[in-house]
């Protein structure tokens, strides 16, 4: 009985890192104004925890993410961006792995 249970304990504990996934996410940064503005919003975004890839495209005013997600959070990611000074929101979630 209890191996059984020392067993079952472990199978769930190697699980776990299996309900992760990367997210994929795009946020809109209407801020940027000039093209220098996606040098400083992929900057703020590479430096939040978990963040594996940013793209910025400073004509469609936006930064695509991919992320762990149990690492950090899409509210982290646009607080990185508002705290460079520029606010950001969701645009577009696509979650999975790449």
């Amino acid at each position: 009985m209890k191996t059984s249970l020392i067993a079952t304990t472990l199978l769930m504990a190697l699980s776990l890192p299996a309900l992760a996934a990367e997210q994929t996410v795009t946020l809109s940064v209407p801020g940027m104004n000039c093209a220098a503005c996606p040098i400083t919003v992929k900057a703020a975004l590479n430096q939040v925890e978990g963040v594996h890839s940013v793209q910025v495209r400073y004509e469609e005013r936006d930064a695509t993410v991919i992320f762990d997600d149990t690492k950090t959070t899409v509210e982290a990611l646009t607080q990185a961006t508002t705290n460079a000074g520029y606010p950001s929101s969701l645009k577009q979630s696509q979650t999975g792995k790449e």
